[in-house]
């Protein structure tokens, strides 16, 4: 791109028309309310998109999109750009309290002998690979049970993320030194500050792209547990109905479904019933 052309999509803006087919467009295939306050943040992360391009302005941008059958190719970039992804290992701590101690133990007096999980948003994998952890102490420790997890998110960026299972030190820190010890690798060299998911935990999580807007999930078997935290509070009332209902009919009778602790249900009818704070049993 030209120095010219670099010049012009710093200093240019979404205008009106193009905000509101942009917003209209990312609620539609992805669900994420992008409301006018968010014009600047979509200004700022669509900058990036147009230097990838080399399209010079929004305008631009927004034809190749919507007039010229960009959104093909595009769209998977475009949804890459807008999606936020905030996660630690052991957020939200009192979850994986609870899958330890209550979740687990009950379903394997049912008689469970592959536990199936399901981390629905999964971002860098932080999720996946901590509930992996905890899935794997409670199943070597005499248990006759066995288990896989499905880790799937809209972003394709952050699945190539997980997949490599590489993280900062600091990244790690929340994870127990037991499992720190058993499930994390720290490099030879003493001043690399990366760490990765040890190989025999990272192959028991399988990665797949998937949107939660679409009308059903091909997830194969249902589901004994399915995480959806921190995703519901980017959708409104009517969509977080849909993504629940279809959610809960993957999980078997008697499934957990975990969301996130600034999230509720409140308002929306559902066959589940509480057991503990934003955790539910499907009855």
């Amino acid at each position: 791109m030209s120095a010219v052309a670099t010049i012009a999509c710093t200093e240019d803006h979404i205008s009106k028309r193009n905000f509101d087919q942009l917003s209209r467009f990312i609620y539609d295939y992805s669900g994420i309310k992008m409301p006018p306050t968010k014009l600047t943040m979509l200004e700022g992360r669509l900058r990036r998109r147009l230097r990838a391009t080399g399209i010079s302005s929004f305008d631009n941008y927004c034809d190749y999109l919507f007039k010229h059958d960009g959104l093909e190719t595009e769209k998977v970039f475009l949804i890459d750009a807008v999606t936020t992804n905030k996660t630690d290992f052991f957020r939200e701590p009192n979850h994986f309290t609870y899958l330890r101690e209550q979740a687990l133990p009950r379903l394997a007096a049912r008689d469970t002998r592959r536990f199936r999980i399901w981390s629905s948003a999964c971002s860098t994998g932080a999720e996946p690979y901590t509930i992996a952890m905890v899935l794997d102490d409670f199943t070597s420790g005499g248990q006759q049970q066995n288990y896989s997890i499905l880790a799937t998110d809209l972003s394709t960026d952050v699945l190539q993320t997980a997949h490599r299972g590489i993280y900062s030190g600091d990244m790690v820190a929340p994870v127990p030194p037991e499992y720190l010890q058993r499930y994390v690798m720290r490099p030879r060299d003493a001043h690399r500050r990366e760490v990765r998911i040890h190989p025999d935990l990272r192959s028991r999580v399988g990665f797949a792209r998937l949107n939660l807007m679409d009308p059903s999930y091909s997830v194969g078997e249902p589901m004994h547990i399915i995480f959806c935290r921190n995703v519901l509070i980017y959708f409104d009332k009517p969509t977080q109905q849909r993504v629940l209902s279809r959610l809960i009919d993957c999980l078997v009778p008697g499934g957990y479904l975990f969301i996130g602790h600034s999230e509720t249900v409140s308002g929306l009818d559902l066959p589940i019933r509480q057991v503990a704070n934003t955790v539910f049993e499907k009855v």
